[in-house]
């Protein structure tokens, strides 16, 4: 089973040509778009709870959702705390006058239908709507309630996970089709000489077309960095990694009942046809209800209740599988988690702070979150123990690094 970055970064490094007798390294190129400003999206079935899940995620007031399909019809979108006990612990410690956490922007996207790739329903719309997004939080119905309308009648938690995979799979079909006759095209409108980068993107539509048709996700295949360049530009709707979310009765999440048959059945299709994506419990009802209390009554309401929210490692599970991870730059003036892709060398995280840093870069100061932690953040003891390491260029910055930048003048 592929892990989550591995599935997402979808190949390990390539081993290069050998350069004065070193083995040199080739980047793997990602799938989805090059950034660290990275969005996910909130998708499912019409009227499973995606709005109410917003609301409670983001905070926010949308009005009240319909118990109709459609109630949301255009994307909303809100930024969202990344839960952090290390940035809370390093401003624990620096008492800094200010402090930024990490965020991650979310949208709430019209619900789906069967026969959205074909247009039914709000199909166009929400197959644009996810187009433009990064990762997705899948909900899906898994409690029974005859007072809310499912829209395909009843609740069958795998017919509906079935229904979307479907549907995504169906429309990116037909983006792999529209691929290759584009492609086919160019090839007839140059020389013999100028086909071979045609070719290539030939080869490759047909291939992400074969691996559809074979039941499987473009995620989930196993792609050379050429061919991950051609699928980036194709946008495709399941080369995006997913974050299941089963929406249960808060008797069911308050109990810990989260063995149910729906919730087998759940985990089971998830393994079969999104093999290592995370199934999450949440009984949204509950999220959605606490919100509305302030931060001491929210407190006091799950200690009565003996529970806990899901709402934190939603987030938190959803950035693991979009490959992003944080360093932290830390003084009196502003502890701050810094947001990047795994795999992000050093000039262009400093480049995250500043456009000019990246450009001037010069060396990055490196300590441990471990090691300052230790040190309680004293910069002095951290260097008289050789904690404080000076990299270069080509140093691969890791999750929770705390990073002091040094840059050059900037060229005018």
């Amino acid at each position: 089973m592929f892990s989550r970055v591995a599935r997402f970064s979808t190949c390990a490094r390539r081993l290069g040509p050998k350069k004065k007798g070193k083995v040199v390294e080739e980047a793997t190129v990602q799938l989805g778009r090059p950034s660290n400003n990275l969005k996910g999206g909130i998708v499912g079935l019409a009227n499973v709870g995606k709005s109410t899940f917003f609301q409670a995620l983001t905070a926010s007031k949308l009005g009240n959702p319909a118990n109709y399909p459609f109630a949301t019809i255009d994307p909303e979108e809100a930024k969202v705390i990344v839960p952090s006990a290390r940035f809370d612990k390093l401003c624990e410690l620096y008492k800094p006058t200010g402090s930024t956490p990490a965020t991650l922007t979310v949208f709430d996207i019209a619900g789906l239908t069967k026969g959205a790739s074909k247009g039914d329903g709000l199909g166009n719309a929400f197959l644009s709507h996810i187009r433009s997004v990064d990762g997705l939080f899948q909900v899906v119905r898994a409690f029974e309630d005859p007072e809310i309308i499912h829209i395909e009648g009843n609740v069958d938690a795998t017919r509906d996970l079935q229904i979307i995979f479907d549907e995504l799979a169906l429309k990116d079909m037909e983006f792999a089709s529209k691929a290759i006759e584009l492609a086919q095209r160019s090839m007839k409108r140059v020389p013999a000489a100028q086909q071979k980068a045609f070719k290539d993107e030939l080869v490759t539509a047909e291939k992400v077309l074969a691996h559809l048709e074979s039941g499987k996700r473009v995620i989930d295949g196993d792609w050379s960095n050429k061919e991950v360049e051609v699928i980036n530009s194709m946008s495709l709707l399941t080369a995006k990694p997913s974050v299941y979310l089963a929406n249960i009765s808060e008797d069911d999440y308050l109990v810990g009942n989260t063995d149910t048959q729906q919730m087998r059945d759940i985990r089971e299709w998830i393994n079969e046809n999104s093999p290592g994506d995370k199934v999450l419990p949440i009984s949204i009802a509950m999220e959605a209800r606490l919100i509305d209390l302030d931060p001491e009554e929210r407190s006091v309401e799950m200690e009565i209740l003996e529970t806990k929210s899901a709402l934190p490692e939603a987030i938190v599970e959803l950035r693991k599988s979009l490959g992003l991870i944080s360093y932290f730059t830390c003084g009196v003036k502003e502890v701050r988690e810094w947001t990047i892709r795994k795999g992000t060398r050093a000039p262009e995280a400093a480049g995250v702070i500043h456009n000019d840093f990246q450009k001037t870069f010069v060396q990055a100061q490196v300590m441990k979150y471990d090691d300052v932690v230790e040190a309680a953040g004293d910069e002095a003891e951290l260097k008289s123990k050789g904690k404080v390491q000076s990299k270069g260029k080509d140093y691969e910055v890791e999750d929770g690094d705390v990073i002091l930048f040094k840059a050059g003048a900037q060229r005018k």
